[in-house]
């Protein structure tokens, strides 16, 4: 903003009065100094919304709730938060109806970045933080200025990298996780990953239960898992790459993939909401580790699932996740047995993908219970530039992991050719057992919850 000219407009003392408040139209702010957090923000009937969230924005920039000697107008100027808009749904204009009870709110609050920099542990802290403890309150968006942006790298390689590593262009990655998700020594790990990569699996990682258990270490496994991707590859022609699971508490997870990259190993994997947004940026930035990392969903569900509290997943799952530096992002698939609205998850991949200033888009892996039949669906509500991830379909699969992995590569291709599923399953007998064996569980699941 030009300072002079609204000098002009206002008088000094005036607009220093102005620029000191915490309230603020959207055009009275220089967005390039501000990350916007947006609210779903539910009170009672009386409650008066405007010194509630003029309090929220002074509560988490530049005061209390009681004013302080050294919060002067200069200070404010400076570092106070901005209510940039107050909309109520309904908007009620005249008069609130008697049997209204509770009233709902999207709220908009301005934080200048000069208080917590380009780094996202302060930024949350300030965007999220207290305020998630004022009651029923959800994040429904944070928007970034481009200079904030500028001192985050992102994803090393993005989909395109990705892509060129397994010199695979034009179709759906196919990813498995190894099933069951631990309990077994490396050799035995060994065998599932040479049984699903030989089937024509394109990445295979560890179930996020499995890191650096006493029974499974990952020298070892890296080792063993390498070993039977050579052997796969040489087999199938194509190349497999490894997801060892490193998470652990700082700094282990580094020395962990120094370790898994010494031995060989050509991709990392990381629980995201566990280790931290830092450890993965950490990761990501390090000029020394040269190969994609994967970052997992679990513990994530403790931050968005309730419709009025927390943050909403396409921020955690899909714009700090990529920020932070996913190459490639697992989260809940509304096809199987997650429980996710379709269009969280579309939406989900939108953010990973979308144009994000430099930050490379992130491939969208969306997962839990994915069987073969759902391939079609995947297919048309991700595009080509998606993972499909499968486990139990693929190591469940009566016909023998590397048939369950043929299987679902046979669909992602009928799919791109424009067959139908039933056309599919009239052409190959692992389409048809994949059908059969999908519903052979539905029933069973049925019998567990008693429909």
């Amino acid at each position: 903003m030009d300072m002079e000219k609204l000098e002009k407009i206002y008088g000094k003392e005036e607009l220093v009065k102005k620029l000191s408040d915490p309230e603020s139209m959207p055009e009275g702010i220089n967005r390039e100094d501000y990350v916007i957090g947006t609210y779903l923000l539910i009170t009672k009937r009386n409650w008066r919304i405007r010194e509630l969230t003029r309090a929220l924005a002074i509560e988490q920039s530049t005061g209390t709730w009681l004013p302080v000697p050294g919060e002067t107008p200069e200070v404010r100027m400076r570092s106070v938060a901005k209510v940039v808009g107050i909309y109520e749904i309904p908007d009620y204009e005249v008069e609130v109806p008697e049997d209204v009870k509770e009233r709902s709110y999207v709220v908009r609050i301005a934080f200048p970045f000069i208080n917590f920099d380009k780094q996202l542990p302060m930024m949350l802290s300030t965007v999220v933080g207290n305020i998630s403890l004022a009651g029923k309150i959800k994040v429904l968006d944070i928007e970034f200025p481009e200079d904030y942006v500028k001192g985050f790298k992102g994803p090393k390689f993005g989909i395109s990298g990705v892509r060129n590593i397994l010199n695979v262009w034009n179709r759906p990655l196919l990813l498995n996780m190894i099933k069951p998700c631990t309990g077994f020594p490396p050799d035995i790990g060994a065998q599932y990953f040479y049984e699903a990569a030989r089937g024509g699996v394109d990445i295979i990682k560890d179930d996020e239960l499995l890191a650096d258990a006493p029974f499974n270490r990952i020298e070892e496994r890296v080792v063993k898992y390498m070993e039977a991707a050579d052997r796969a590859n040489s087999e199938k022609g194509e190349k497999t790459l490894y997801t060892v699971n490193i998470t652990d508490k700082y700094p282990k997870i580094i020395e962990n993939a120094q370790k898994a990259i010494d031995l060989g190993v050509n991709a990392l994997m990381v629980n995201v909401f566990t280790a931290g947004f830092s450890a993965l940026q950490q990761l990501a930035e390090d000029e020394s580790i040269k190969v994609p990392i994967l970052a997992h969903m679990d513990f994530a569900g403790t931050m968005y699932q309730a419709p009025e509290y927390g943050i909403t997943s396409p921020i955690i799952l899909g714009k700090l996740t990529r920020i932070s530096g996913a190459d490639m992002m697992i989260f809940p698939a509304p096809y199987g047995k997650a429980f996710y609205l379709k269009e969280k998850a579309i939406g989900t991949g939108r953010v990973l993908t979308d144009i994000f200033y430099h930050i490379r888009p992130t491939f969208p892996a969306p997962s839990g219970g994915i069987a073969h039949p759902m391939v079609p669906d995947i297919i048309q509500d991700f595009g080509r530039d998606v993972i499909i991830a499968a486990g139990g379909a693929i190591h469940g699969f009566s016909k023998g992991p590397a048939a369950g992995a043929r299987a679902f590569r046979y669909i992602i291709d009928g799919v791109l050719q424009g067959k139908s599923l039933d056309q599919m399953e009239e052409e190959s007998e692992e389409v048809r057992v994949a059908i059969e064996d999908m519903m052979r569980s539905i029933r069973e699941l049925r019998k567990i919850v008693g429909e």
